[in-house]
């Protein structure tokens, strides 16, 4: 392969945040600026191009200049849907890409090595899902999919399926290991994801501690 590959990011803001008490998660602020942004920042620069999942109306995330993709199986049919919608976008706007790498847009702590470390980990022989694992356990909403995936994906989703973990596991996904992150003898999951008002607490702790 001749030059960096290009791969596709896509951040997935289509969750209902009920345990946040609904609305949408990722425009809560943190530290002053909404988490998506955090995400953003984080992602930007590991890619040529990123794209957002969300449903709805797609005016409320202009002000971060992406492409807002919806769901094509289904409003609000979970992570698997977005990622199947990002995969058939991918296909049809970017048809040499072949491959997407997923993350979850309530991640402010995302890896720089994301993407380079997954795509080392790619078979060229034989292209395959890659997830990642920390400490805490797999994180199958982050990983690098074959957009060949696409077909078989959506066929799934409409026999039922809904459970991403589910999923990379059926496909035999190859998992990528990611060791803890540290500031001021704070350690962190860098796939920390702020599901609670706590968690939103314990991420802006860790901001302050990584900046003193």
């Amino acid at each position: 392969m001749n030059g960096p590959e290009t791969i596709i990011g896509i951040v997935l803001a289509g969750g209902r945040s009920r345990r946040m008490g609904g609305g949408d998660k990722c425009l809560l602020p943190l530290a002053g600026r909404p988490l998506l942004a955090h995400v953003i920042e984080r992602l930007k620069p590991q890619f040529s191009e990123l794209i957002v999942n969300a449903n709805g109306d797609p005016a409320r995330f202009s002000g971060f200049g992406l492409p807002v993709v919806a769901d094509r199986l289904g409003d609000h049919a979970g992570p698997l849907a977005g990622i199947q919608s990002g995969l058939e976008w991918t296909r049809a706007n970017r048809p040499k890409c072949r491959y997407v790498t997923t993350a979850a847009s309530d991640t402010p702590f995302l890896p720089a090595d994301l993407v380079s470390r997954c795509r080392a980990a790619i078979d060229e022989d034989n292209p395959q899902l890659v997830v990642v694992r920390t400490e805490d356990g797999l994180h199958p909403t982050f990983g690098l999919w074959p957009v060949s995936l696409a077909s078989h994906l959506a066929e799934s989703i409409r026999a039922g399926d809904r459970k991403v973990s589910d999923w990379v596991r059926s496909r035999r996904a190859k998992e990528v290991m990611f060791q803890a992150i540290e500031a001021a003898n704070r350690k962190i999951d860098p796939f920390f994801n702020i599901n609670r008002p706590d968690d939103l607490d314990a991420a802006e702790a860790f901001l302050r501690a990584s900046v003193t």
